[in-house]
C-alpha cells in the first residue's frame, strides 16, 4: 500500500511543480522575451509590468515550495 501511497503523492507533487513552472513561463519569460525582441503590443517597462512578473514569480515559487512539502508525505 505505501508504493501507491508514494506514486500518488509524486504524481501530485509533479503536477504542482509544472503549474508553478506554467507560472514563471507566463510571468517572466512571456514578457521579458516579448521586450527583448521588440513585440509591438508587449507591455511597456513598468512598475506595473515588474510587479506583474513579480507577482507571477513568487505564486509559482509558493507552488514548488508546497510540492517539496508534499512529497515530505513519502513513506519508507
Amino acid at each position: 500500500m505505501s508504493q501507491v501511497h508514494n506514486e500518488q503523492t509524486k504524481l501530485l507533487a509533479t503536477g504542482l511543480n509544472n503549474v508553478a513552472v506554467a507560472f514563471v513561463v507566463i510571468g517572466g519569460v512571456t514578457p521579458v522575451t516579448a521586450l527583448s525582441f521588440g513585440v509591438a503590443n508587449a507591455p511597456k517597462l513598468s512598475v506595473g509590468t515588474i510587479a506583474f512578473a513579480a507577482i507571477w514569480i513568487s505564486t509559482a515559487a509558493g507552488l514548488h515550495w508546497i510540492a517539496r512539502r508534499i512529497l515530505r508525505s513519502l513513506l519508507p
